[in-house]
């Protein structure tokens, strides 16, 4: 299976995290890495992830995966 890399132009880390963009609620949703294939969907690397930022009055919700 091939690896996925984090969609930042120019960025060829392995990515680690999904977001996806509700532009109605003005909300960014940042969880785990999803199924794929979501032409909406954008992958991140982990520095990509703790470095996202979103437009002024827009939320940001960050689904962690459960450890056990």
């Amino acid at each position: 299976m091939r690896e996925r890399v984090c969609s930042k132009v120019g960025c060829a880390r392995e990515a680690v995290s999904t977001l996806t963009y509700d532009y109605g609620d003005q909300m960014a949703a940042l969880g785990p890495l999803g199924a794929g294939g979501d032409p909406h969907a954008h992958d991140l690397c982990a520095i990509h992830t703790d470095r996202l930022s979103v437009p002024k009055g827009w939320v940001v919700v960050r689904h962690e995966t459960l450890r056990a």
